[in-house]
């Protein structure tokens, strides 16, 4: 007989088992005549055999029963329960997460770079410049039937993996028919209805694309692709001025102020499944548009010691207008039976920036004069992923295989990326610089990627099994990226009254002649222009899940990697670049484990370790310099650097005492060798961001999640007796410390990979770059299903976080860049209601209902503003119309 393994209601349930035929028995017997004795007293006890009896996970949720690792799971109902727009505001109430610049997600203070994204599983590539991860504000919350969040490292997922890996799985074709329309409006208090500054593009501007105004001209492509730089001495004069005047000039130069419209936005859905002879065939597609508006007006500045003080020493104000559209498109079709299901998902979309800024004040790189600069810029960030994947069972079900194959382009166009400066003249008047720049900019990046798993599962008992797991993956990344910038140089000077008149008429086609004004390639030479970049993955790996001992589960496997990663800094004239290539082939074996015991019906225990990497950036190793639009600063990589190699510890207790209610805390630690961090680098009055490795670092906190309904059936008043009370927190306390010691050495590009003492870059004991001590999510509301309504108070907050490293100086170091994320208040109302025989919903949703600004500083002695602005409250009515 097996020996049977019981939790104390499991021990309940089995002695009631055993005894209850007994008791039946007694009581249907008749009462024994006096003297006479029972029949049941003289019958001998019948042996009863008990397999095995096991009760465990009674109202555990199955993603949660399901995963043997610590995660957390978004679901369509906490989609459609908070209103976020995107993957990336979504996330933001996730337990430990936090959102940057709104597109970028870090996990338990680890920055971008120690995260990975995942779209049904497969890698994506990057659109942004400074990242190779994939944006998550790309990715529309219509798109999105769930979103997983794993914590602790498994050996199935790819071994970049510090704060966590980020699954995004998309809707899949439906049971039903359904096609639904919604459309939005809204508007934002530091934005709408006021006057900012805009530029006027092209007549298509309005849908996220270009007419062609916007085009690289005929000759200067022609110049670019000859591989000579446009100069004299490579083009005659006749020759740069039909190149000049080529130029498109007052649309794309010529800033005017107009009052901002209102933000809306579309979106369209629908699917069906019909049955066949070869099983169900699914359709699914779902379509959006938006249009959104933001105006910021704040203040940049830069600081310097005075004494033992900071002090500014550059302080811009300025302004800002960005007009944001996003195109997104998905289709799936699937086909399915009881054993085999094959998904063919395509996903694209389009994101364009259109940005109009100016900022002006005292700048110490011109000795403290007051410059101005306008900028005009237009960003078209696009993203294609195509996947087909397949899930196979055999030997009823105890077999299973899955693959995916997929393809995912992903491009960053900037064209006419411009900006024009101002001096002042005795009068007080802006007049023109000489400084300009016009630049075309342009990144494509690629991923081919595959995978296949195998699983077996071997029964243990009737009700425990081991699942032993083999796969193989592969993924291969292609990145090309090329900047060229030119620049309408004076050639003798210009006039006074030249300086004066509107930019349009400065560079009109009058002026550019050989005598004036000139055009000429300012960039390019020595490889600091353009880039390839590569990274080739090979992994393996194997693994067991199994609950050997009753209760208790372990997942324990090994995952080997296998990579190439190079960045070739290439020069746009054909010379030999002054950079060296950069090349990183490394091999790891990363192991994993992780244990669950199910020590109660409704209640687990999860332990996990593992080690797992982090590699640089491609923008990281290519030492092209670039302009942060968002910041203004500028960035150049370090070829120096090496991948970072992570231990992770967790532990995690989990308590689910009713459906969709729970109770979770836990503890985790990160021990990082060679972490990378952003530095900023002093060159004479000039300030660069730039890259490097830290010696050692060290992250842990501490998590807890909870989540708790509540009725009052009984209550006096209506509005509270036919609703569902919500109640849903989080917190994450964590805190992090950079080891230097004083002979440890860091490699920068500055310092030619020369070693260099780490200390004169960072501080003992420091934070590391993005950790928060303290991250907070609220959510308070009701659900009344008799009025079909919903309604939630949203509250988000996040403690200071280092962005960059101050820069060391001469006997001194300056203090880090700090962000303030401060404290979010949001508001989101759902009603559902029937109108003309059609099912309607309404949604109203309230942001940033507290006004809580952009603020990054520096501080020592004084507040220095380094990028500070105000974000404005906004309110989104949305109507939906379900067919």
């Amino acid at each position: 007989m097996k020996t049977a393994s019981l939790t104390l209601t499991g021990l309940l349930l089995a002695t009631s088992a055993l005894i209850a035929p007994g008791v039946a028995a007694a009581q249907s017997q008749p009462a024994p005549a006096a003297g006479v004795q029972s029949p049941i007293q003289t019958q001998e006890p019948e042996e009863t055999q008990v397999d095995e009896v096991i009760v465990l996970g009674r109202y555990i949720p199955e993603p949660n029963r399901e995963s043997s690792e610590v995660a957390a799971f978004l679901t369509t109902e906490d989609l459609e329960r908070t209103g976020d727009s995107s993957a990336a505001a979504a996330l933001t109430r996730v337990t430990g997460l936090t959102v940057v610049e709104g597109r970028f997600i870090y996990v338990r203070g680890l920055g971008e770079r120690y995260s990975s994204a995942l779209l049904n599983g497969s890698p994506l590539p990057s659109p942004e410049p400074l990242q190779r991860v994939v944006p998550l504000d790309l990715f529309p919350s219509s798109i999105l039937e769930s979103v997983t969040v794993q914590k602790s490292y498994s050996a199935d997922f790819p071994g970049e993996f510090g704060g966590g890996v980020i699954d995004l799985r998309t809707v899949d074709a439906p049971r039903e028919p359904f096609f639904n329309f919604s459309a939005s409006i809204g508007a934002n208090t530091e934005t709408t209805n006021e006057e900012s500054l805009i530029y006027y593009g092209s007549r298509t501007d309005f849908t996220g694309f270009d007419d062609g105004t916007r085009d690289v001209p005929g000759t200067i492509a022609l110049a670019f692709g000859s591989g000579q730089q446009i100069n004299r001495a490579n083009f005659s004069t006749d020759e740069l001025q039909v190149m000049g005047q080529s130029l498109v000039n007052a649309p794309l130069r010529l800033l005017q102020r107009e009052t901002t419209p209102v933000n809306f936005g579309f979106d369209v859905a629908g699917g069906l499944s019909s049955d066949s002879s070869i099983g169900t065939l699914g359709l699914i597609g779902v379509a959006g548009y938006s249009n959104n508006w933001s105006t910021r007006r704040g203040f940049q500045e830069e600081g310097q010691f005075s004494g033992e003080v900071m002090v500014p020493v550059t302080s811009k104000a300025f302004e800002s207008n960005q007009n944001d559209l996003q195109l997104n498109l998905l289709g799936g079709l699937s086909l399915t039976n009881q054993d085999h299901e094959l998904k063919w998902t395509n996903f694209y979309v389009r994101s364009t920036t259109k940005e109009a800024r100016t900022s002006a004040g005292p700048d110490l790189s011109a000795g403290g004069a007051v410059l101005r600069d306008d900028y005009t810029e237009w960003f078209v960030r696009q993203l294609f992923s195509s996947q087909l994947a397949g899930e196979h069972l055999f030997m009823d079900g105890a077999l299973e295989f899955d693959w995916r194959a997929a393809f995912a382009r992903t491009s960053r166009d900037a064209p006419y990326e411009s900006r024009f400066q101002y001096g002042v003249n005795a009068a007080g008047d802006y007049i023109h610089n000489p400084s300009n720049l016009i630049s075309f900019s342009e990144l494509d990046e690629d991923v081919v990627s595959g995978g296949a798993d195998v699983s077996y599962a071997l029964p243990l008992s009737d009700i425990r099994e081991a699942v032993f797991s083999l796969g193989v993956a592969y993924t291969d990344t292609t990145r090309e990226a090329t900047r060229r910038d030119l620049q309408l140089a004076a050639v003798t000077g210009l006039t006074d009254e030249q300086r004066e008149s509107r930019i349009d008429y400065l560079f009109s086609d009058f002026n550019i002649n050989p005598t004036t004004i000139e055009l000429r390639q300012v960039s390019g030479t020595n490889g600091a222009g353009a880039y390839e970049a590569g990274l080739e993955v090979a992994a393996v790996y194997a693994q067991v899940d199994a609950e050997i001992i009753p209760l208790l589960r372990t997942t324990l496997g090994v995952r080997f990697e296998d990579s190439r990663q190079t960045v070739t800094p290439r020069d746009l004239f054909g010379g030999m670049s002054t950079f060296p290539a950069t090349e990183l082939e490394e091999q790891y074996y990363l192991p994993s484990g992780t244990a669950t015991w199910n020590f109660a019906e409704d209640q687990q225990l999860r332990l996990g370790a593992s080690k797992t990497i982090g590699r640089p950036q491609f923008r990281e190793l290519a030492p092209q310099s670039y302009i942060d639009p968002d910041s203004d600063r500028e960035f150049t990589g370090n070829p120096f650097l090496v991948d970072t190699e992570i231990l992770n510890l967790d532990a995690r207790y989990e308590w689910y005492f009713a459906r969709q209610q729970y109770l979770t805390a836990g503890v985790f630690y990160k021990d990082l060798d060679k972490p990378v961090e952003s530095v900023v680098v002093l060159t004479g009055d000039q300030r660069q961001q730039s890259f490097l490795n830290a010696p050692k670092a060290t992250v842990y906190g501490a998590e807890v999640e909870a989540k708790k309904y509540f009725e009052w059936p009984d209550a006096g008043s209506s509005f509270i007796a036919n609703k569902r009370w919500l109640v849903q927190a989080n917190y994450t306390w964590s805190t992090s410390d950079v080891q230097v010691d004083a002979d440890d050495v860091v490699f920068t590009q500055g310092g030619g990979g020369a070693p260099e003492q780490a200390s004169f870059f960072i501080a003992d004991g420091s934070r590391m770059q993005g950790q928060s001590d303290h991250v907070a999510n609220l959510q308070l509301g009701w659900e009344d299903d008799t009025a079909r309504s919903q309604a939630t108070i949203i509250v988000n907050y996040v403690s200071e976080r280092i962005t960059a490293r101050g820069a060391g100086a001469a006997g001194a170091r300056e203090p880090d860049y700090v962000q303030d994320p401060g404290v979010f208040l949001d508001f989101v109302f759902r009603k559902d209601f029937d109108y003309a025989g059609r099912e309607l919903g309404v949604a109203l949703e309230l942001r940033n209902l507290l006004g809580t600004d952009y603020d990054e500083f520096q501080e020592l002695g004084n507040k220095i503003r380094i990028n500070n602005y105000d974000l404005g409250s906004s309110a989104t009515v949305s109507l939906t119309a379900r067919f």
